[in-house]
C-alpha cells in the first residue's frame, strides 16, 4: 500500500498516568471503606458541591419548568430516535432453544442486569445528549434500576437541561456527583443507590481509570481514551465540508485526533489551507481544544486507490469513521473497523453525537478492532441452559466420561458415569447408543 503523509501527527508529550492510577485507587480505597461521607467530603473539596447528593424530585421538577419548550422539543426527538434504535436493538437479541440431539435441547435467555451506573460527563462541555445515549439505552434493554451521576456546574448543581435529559431517559435516581466519586458511588451502591452491575459513560482520563480499576467484578462499556475521527473523501467531496467536520471533531479535546485520507491531492490540499481559519473561529475555549488536537494529532494521507482507503481505515479502527465518496453502498460492505460507520455527506458525525440515534459512547485508541459501541447488548446477560432425558443421556455420558478421563479429570467422569449406572439399575438403557 502506498501512502503519502501530506500531514503527520507529531503528538504531546506522555502524560503522567501512573500518577492518574496512584491517585484514583486512592480514592477508591477510600470510597470502598468510607463509603458516603467520604464520597461527601470529595464532592466538597473537588467538585464544590455542598448541596444534597441524590437529587430531590423537586429540584428535577423545577429543572424541567426551568427548559425551554423548544429545547425540551428537540430532546424529546432526539430521546425517540435514540430509544427507537435500541428497542429495535433489543429486538435482535433472542431467547432460543435447540435440539441438538433426540432428548438434549439447550437454550440461551437474554436478561436484563439488574443495576446500571451512568456517568455523564460535564467538564468543558455539558454533554446532554450522554445521558440519552447511555440511560435510555439500558431503559430499552430492561435495567429495572438505572442510577446516573454528572458533576455540579455552579450553585445549582447540574445544569436543567441534563436533568430534563436525565429524568426524560428514564433514570431512577440522579446524584450531583462527578469523577472518581460518581463512579465509585454508583459502583458501591452510595447515596441510596443498590451497587451497578455494570457502569457506562464517557470521562475524563480519571473517570476511565477508575473505571478500569473497578472491571471485574463490575462490568464496564469499554476502556475509554480520546475521542478519534477519521474522514475517507475522494474528488467528489466538498472540502469545506470535510474541514469544518474535522475541526466539529477536533474540539473535544487537545488529545482527539481528526484523520484525512483521500486519493485526491487537490482536495486534501484544500482541507489543510481551511482548517486554520475555521479554528481561529471559534469560541477561545473550542478554539484552543481544536487548536492543539490538529497540530498534535492531525494526519492527512494520499492514497492511490479507494481500497487503500479502506484498509487505511481498518488499521486505524477510528471511533467515528465518516465516508465522503462515491458508491456509498461499496464502502458500507468493504469496511470492517470502526465505531460508528457515516456514509455521505448529508450525514456527520455531530448527527450521530446528538440526536441521530445510534449511540455514540463509542470504542476508540483502536478497540473498535475487537468491539462496537454502547447497546442494548452491553445491559444483557446472555446465558445458557441445558436439559437431558434418558434418549440422550448414555452417548452423552460416555462421551464426557472418556474426554474426561483423557484429560485426568477422574471425578467429572464419575459423575458421568454414576448416571449410567442409574439408567442401567433402572433398566431404561437404550438398546443402541454411540459407541
Amino acid at each position: 500500500m502506498t501512502l503519502s503523509h501530506l500531514k503527520t501527527a507529531p503528538g504531546q508529550p506522555p502524560h503522567a498516568a501512573a500518577d492518574i492510577a496512584d491517585t484514583v485507587q486512592i480514592m477508591l480505597a477510600r470510597m470502598r471503606t468510607g463509603g458516603a461521607q467520604v464520597g461527601l467530603e470529595y464532592a466538597r473539596s473537588l467538585d464544590g458541591w455542598t448541596g444534597e447528593i441524590a437529587v430531590p424530585s423537586e429540584r428535577i421538577a423545577q429543572a424541567i419548568a426551568e427548559v425551554p419548550q423548544d429545547l425540551r422539543d428537540d430532546l424529546r426527538w432526539a430521546h425517540d430516535n435514540i430509544s427507537r434504535f435500541a428497542a429495535a436493538q433489543r429486538a435482535t437479541a433472542q431467547d432460543m432453544e435447540v435440539e441438538l440431539r433426540p432428548g438434549l435441547i439447550a437454550g440461551q435467555r437474554q436478561i436484563p442486569l439488574s443495576a446500571a451506573g451512568c456517568y455523564v460527563p460535564g467538564g468543558r462541555y455539558t454533554h446532554i445528549a450522554s445521558a440519552l445515549m447511555s440511560i435510555a439505552t439500558a431503559r430499552e434493554a430492561g435495567v429495572p434500576d438505572i442510577t446516573a451521576c454528572s458533576p455540579p456546574r455552579d450553585a445549582q448543581g447540574i445544569p436543567a437541561p441534563m436533568l430534563y435529559a436525565m429524568h426524560l431517559a428514564g433514570a431512577t435516581r440522579i446524584l450531583c456527583l462527578g469523577g472518581v466519586q460518581g463512579v465509585a458511588a454508583m459502583a458501591f451502591g452510595l447515596f441510596g443507590a443498590p451497587p451497578a452491575d455494570i457502569l457506562v459513560g464517557p470521562g475524563n482520563a480519571y473517570v476511565a481509570e477508575a473505571k478500569r480499576q473497578l472491571f471485574g467484578p463490575i462490568g464496564i462499556d469499554m476502556f475509554a481514551g480520546p475521542t478519534d475521527s477519521l474522514v475517507l473523501a475522494d474528488d467528489s467531496a466538498d472540502p469545506d465540508t470535510v474541514a469544518i467536520d474535522l475541526v466539529g471533531q477536533a474540539e473535544h479535546g487537545a488529545t482527539s485526533p481528526v484523520w484525512l485520507a483521500t486519493t485526491h491531492a487537490p482536495l486534501a490540499r484544500a482541507v489543510m489551507d481551511r482548517i486554520p481559519a475555521l479554528i481561529a473561529r471559534l469560541p477561545e475555549a473550542n478554539r484552543n481544544a481544536a487548536e492543539s488536537a490538529w497540530r498534535d494529532f492531525g494526519e492527512v494521507v494520499l492514497c492511490d486507490t479507494r481500497e487503500e482507503m479502506a484498509q487505511f481505515a481498518d488499521d486505524k479502527a477510528p471511533e467515528h469513521l465518516h465516508v465522503q465518496a462515491r458508491d456509498p453502498d461499496w464502502w458500507r460492505t468493504r469496511l470492517r473497523t470502526y465505531g460508528s460507520l457515516f456514509l455521505g455527506e448529508g450525514t456527520t458525525v455531530a448527527f450521530g453525537d446528538k440526536a441521530a440515534g445510534p449511540n455514540h459512547v463509542l470504542p476508540t485508541s483502536g478497540a473498535a478492532r475487537y468491539t462496537g459501541g454502547l447497546s442494548v447488548h452491553k445491559f444483557l446477560k446472555t446465558v445458557t441452559w441445558q436439559k437431558v432425558d434418558e434418549r440422550a443421556l448414555p452417548d452423552l455420558a460416555r462421551v464426557s466420561a472418556r474426554i474426561s478421563r483423557e484429560e485426568g479429570m477422574e471425578g467429572h467422569a464419575r459423575s458421568a458415569d454414576i448416571r449410567l449406572d442409574k439408567m442401567a439399575t433402572s433398566g431404561k438403557m437404550p438398546l443402541k447408543a454411540h459407541g
